[in-house]
C-alpha cells in the first residue's frame, strides 16, 4: 500500500487533513502527519518529515503532500537525509492542493493504486471545480 505523508507548517492542519483522509479512505490507509516543529511551533522539520516518510513506507512508495514552498524544501532535505542514510524509498512530492490532493490520493492508495496513480489523482485535484458559476 502506498503511504501518504502530510507536511504542513501547522501540526493542527496536518493532523486535521489526516483525520479527513482516514474518514474518506479508511482507517487502514497509512497516512502520517508531519506538521509543525517538535515543540509544537509553526514550521517544518526535515528530520520529522524523514521519520514520517520512513514510517509510512511499506515497500510501495510514499507520496508527500505539502502546504507551502518551504515545506517542499524541507521535504527535499528529508529525502536527502534518507538517501544519506542509505534508506531507499521511492518518494514522490505532489504538486497539488494539500486537502483535495490528500483525500484523492489517499482514496486511490486505499483502493490499491500504485505510487504513480496516487500522484496523478493528487495532481488532478488542481482541476476540481467547487462552484458552478453561471
Amino acid at each position: 500500500m502506498v503511504g501518504i505523508v502530510i507536511v504542513s507548517h501547522s501540526n493542527k492542519i496536518s493532523d486535521g487533513i489526516v483525520d479527513m483522509c482516514r474518514e474518506m479512505a479508511g482507517k487502514d490507509q497509512i497516512i502520517i502527519s508531519a506538521g509543525g516543529m517538535e515543540d509544537g511551533s509553526i514550521g517544518t522539520d526535515a528530520v520529522r518529515i524523514a521519520n514520517a516518510i520512513e514510517n509510512a513506507d511499506t515497500g510501495d512508495g510514499v507520496l508527500v503532500l505539502a502546504d507551502l514552498g518551504s515545506a517542499i524544501l524541507s521535504t527535499e532535505m528529508a529525502m536527502d537525509i534518507l538517501n544519506d542514510n542509505s534508506i531507499n524509498i521511492e518518494i514522490k512530492i505532489a504538486d497539488a492542493p494539500i486537502v483535495e490532493g490528500a483525500i484523492a490520493s489517499s482514496i486511490e492508495a486505499y483502493l490499491g493504486g500504485n505510487l504513480e496513480s496516487c500522484l496523478k489523482k493528487a495532481e488532478e485535484a488542481k482541476n476540481f471545480i467547487k462552484l458552478n458559476k453561471k
